[in-house]
This record gives structure tokens, C-alpha cells and sequence, in this order.
């Protein structure tokens, strides 16, 4: 792997990181506006310790470590970078169950912000599709048992790891919908001490987390360079969260942008697991191009007078 390749791959992980956590600086400036000065500069500095190192860095290696025990914990971390033929060979027999799981959790996800969530229609196909909310556990019920069937043609642990992906969609979709009671609770509820909040912060961060996590394997497998992008998209979040929260909030189809790249991603992961070769900078190339749309569509739509 050269240096324009890493290169590549960490800006890819920086900008879908950012993009996909906007929601996430969001809830974190409503709540520190309620704060103290003291509190706050706790969150944002010990809160992205946290955040980089035990959920953006300590997730992507469980996940390798687990996926493929026989590494053991050192080659789950250096795997990537490995010429042992040994390790290459483990790497490329687990990776479909990993790809295939993770293809599927961003699938899932895409299919609910397209039929459920509120949002601003940035396609006239998105209106079409909000209006028939009722089928999205239909179409997801009905694309995973596809999945399914052609992962037992190739190898039944993909199976499972698609079975997987599903059942981690809901329960993550199941802590982030308690995530956003707990935020209308800190913003309404006065006597609520500033470590409370700053606690409640950090699972609704480790939820809104798990989306880049996951997507982080359509750029590569190597943990840390995933710990690289990630660790600086978190950075760039906090920065947004206590400086450009307002004027992020006037680019509104970001969020339309993050999802749509959620869906290239889970499809690139998809085919990837099925053994469809993609080269490393396809999806890279694709972030760049999707956020880039939609943050073109923001600026061309905004209030004149707003400010870009």
C-alpha cells in the first residue's frame, strides 16, 4: 500500500466520518449550551479521548479480532500490513462474513432513513418513498432473506454474518431512539447535574458511531488507518459541535448525502463479500462525489443572504 493510497483512504474515512456524525454535533451543541464553561471543555476534550480511542479504535480492532480469532490481538491490528501468507489466507477467508454484516447494517440503515425519517427531499424519489413507510420492514425483511439465500451458496458463515448485520441495525437503531428521549429530557429537565449529561453524551456519541465504524471497512481493513480517519473526523465533529453547529444546520441536505453514500457503501461491502473485486479507491471516489452533490444542492437552494 503506497503513501497516495493511505492518503486517499483516510481522507475518504475523515469526510464519511464527519458527514454521517453531523446529526451526533448536532445533539451535542443543543446539550452544552446548557452547560457549564467547566463541563464543557471536559466533554470535548477528555469526550474525544474517549470517542477516538474506545469507540473508533478499540470497535473496528474487536471487530477484525473476532471476525478472525486466529490472528490474535496483535495481528488483528497489523494484519493488513502483514506478508505472512498465513495471515493473508485468515484475512481473506473471514473478510466476506465481515463485509457481507456490515453490508447489510448500512443497507438497513439507508432503507430507514429513506421510508422513515424526516428529512429534507433532496431526489422527488425520496417523497415517493417517505410516503410508503409502512413497507420498510417488508423490503428489509424480504432483501436480507435474499441475502441469505445466496450467502448458503457460498459459505453458511456469511449467512450468519448477514444475520448478524440485522440484528446489530436494531439493536443500534433501539439505543438511538432511547438516545434521542434521553436528549429532550437534558434539554427540559434543569436539575439534571452537568456529569449526567455529559455521561448520556457519550452513549449517544457510541451510537452515532457505530454507522462510520461500520463504514469504515468498505475503505479498508486495516484498523489502523481506520483509527487515523475516524480519530480526525471525530475531531472534526467536536470542532463543529462548539464552533459551526448554526451554519452546518444551513446545508440541509448533508444528511441526504451521508445516507446516500451509507447505501453505496453497504452495496460496495455487499458485492465485496460475494467476491466481486472493487478497486480501494472506489469508494473513496464515490464519498467525495455523493457529499459533493448534495453539499452543491445545500449552497445552490440556501437563503440568499445566508452565508455559505
Amino acid at each position: 500500500m503506497d503513501i497516495l493510497s493511505i492518503i486517499l483512504i483516510i481522507a475518504g474515512l475523515v469526510l464519511f466520518e464527519t458527514i454521517t456524525s453531523i446529526d451526533n454535533a448536532i445533539i451535542n451543541a443543543e446539550v452544552l449550551s446548557t452547560m457549564s464553561e467547566r463541563a464543557k471543555r471536559w466533554f470535548l476534550v477528555w469526550g474525544l479521548l474517549f470517542a477516538v480511542f474506545a469507540i473508533r479504535g478499540l470497535l473496528p480492532w474487536l471487530i477484525v479480532w473476532m471476525s478472525t480469532p486466529a490472528l490474535g490481538p496483535i495481528g488483528a491490528l497489523t494484519a493488513t500490513f502483514s506478508s505472512d501468507p498465513v495471515v493473508i489466507a485468515a484475512i481473506e477467508q473471514s473478510s466476506p462474513i465481515l463485509l457481507i454484516g456490515g453490508g447489510t447494517f448500512l443497507l438497513f440503515l439507508f432503507l430507514h432513513w429513506l421510508f422513515l425519517e424526516t428529512k429534507h427531499y433532496g431526489l422527488k424519489s425520496e417523497k415517493f418513498f417517505a410516503a410508503k413507510g409502512v413497507w420498510f420492514f417488508a423490503i428489509v425483511s424480504i432483501l436480507l432473506a435474499g441475502i441469505v439465500w445466496f450467502a448458503l451458496g457460498k459459505n453458511p458463515m456469511m449467512a450468519f454474518g448477514a444475520v448478524m448485520g440485522s440484528t446489530a441495525f436494531f439493536i443500534v437503531h433501539g439505543f438511538r431512539q432511547n438516545a434521542e428521549k434521553a436528549e429532550e429530557k437534558m434539554l427540559h429537565n434543569p436539575g439534571m447535574s452537568d456529569m449526567s449529561k455529559i455521561f448520556y453524551l457519550e452513549v449517544i456519541d457510541a451510537t452515532f458511531s457505530i454507522d462510520g465504524v461500520v463504514g469504515a471497512f468498505a475503505f479498508t481493513m486495516a484498523v489502523p488507518l481506520i483509527l487515523i480517519g475516524n480519530g480526525i473526523g471525530a475531531f472534526v465533529v467536536r470542532e463543529l459541535t462548539l464552533r459551526n453547529v448554526d451554519t452546518i444546520k444551513k446545508y440541509q441536505y448533508l444528511k441526504n448525502g451521508a445516507m446516500y453514500s451509507v447505501l453505496s457503501l453497504g452495496v460496495i461491502m455487499i458485492a465485496d463479500s460475494f467476491g466481486v473485486h472493487i478497486p480501494f479507491w472506489v469508494s473513496p471516489l464515490i464519498t467525495f462525489g455523493i457529499v459533493g452533490y448534495f453539499l452543491w444542492r445545500s449552497i445552490r437552494e440556501m437563503p440568499k443572504g445566508s452565508g455559505a
